[in-house]
């Protein structure tokens, strides 16, 4: 018995781990594909099989459930954005909006409609100008989306897309998920800022169940469960019971 999850790539860390707690429980393989939501659901639209998808928003599970190809959908998770800057005398002492604002530094995010995390980013730039007319639109002008669309860069395989970048010298900051700062405690070349409210944005992830088989639903419902869940607090995650 074999299953195919299709993913958002930032559910890695915490999938992983997960995927084969499930397997060893249940017996059941899991084939797992890791990718931006918004072009796993264009592979799902176009036919690809696909068991259950897990998305890093909500608007591509309930537009696969509008269009009749999910059974239901399930959030299981949330998370925030935080920006990722390199260590150097131009940054070390500014707090994340001073830096957002320094024209002289180059501002990467990932890529709005193929990837939530540059949707997110885009509701983020919005936030500011709302609190600040001019400076979100003119931030949001500066960002160069270098990961998550359908021509954009690949990380390396083992690598998050904000150090990478930010070593690579491809970007001074990245705004990504906040998740991913919990992986990059003790690395002294970079440092990730939290984005306060009313600013930040509360990310919903939203898996649907697209294969009436058991089996899938069974992998849903660990997801779901306790245990699923404590994979994904471990990985940095806001979880269900809100911690």
């Amino acid at each position: 018995m074999m299953l195919t999850l299709f993913a958002a790539g930032s559910l890695k860390s915490a999938f992983l781990p997960l995927l084969d707690r499930f397997r060893q429980d249940s017996g059941i393989d899991v084939v797992v594909q890791f990718g931006p939501a918004g072009l796993l659901r264009e592979r799902i639209e176009a036919g690809e099989s696909c068991s259950l998808f897990a998305s890093a928003n909500t608007q591509h599970p309930q537009a696969l459930l509008a269009a009749g190809c999910a059974l239901e959908v399930h959030s299981f998770a949330a998370n925030q954005l935080n920006l990722t800057a390199r260590v150097m005398p131009a940054t070390d002492s500014a707090d994340w909006l001073s830096l957002l604002r320094d024209p002289a530094l180059t501002l990467g995010t990932s890529t709005p409609g193929c990837d939530p995390s540059g949707d997110y980013t885009w509701q983020l730039f919005d936030n500011i100008d709302a609190q600040y007319p001019g400076t979100g639109a003119a931030i949001k002008q500066r960002a160069k989306m270098l990961v998550g669309g359908r021509q954009t860069l690949t990380v390396p395989e083992g690598e998050i897309a904000s150090a990478w970048l930010i070593r690579q010298r491809l970007a001074d900051l990245f705004i990504g998920y906040a998740h991913y700062s919990q992986a990059l405690v003790g690395h002294t070349d970079i440092r990730t800022l939290a984005i306060p409210q009313p600013y930040n944005v509360r990310c919903e992830y939203q898996m649907a169940l697209l294969d009436a088989q058991p089996v899938a639903r069974q992998l849903m419902h660990f997801i779901l469960s306790a245990q699923g869940q404590h994979f994904l607090r471990e990985a940095g995650f806001l979880t269900l019971d809100g911690k």
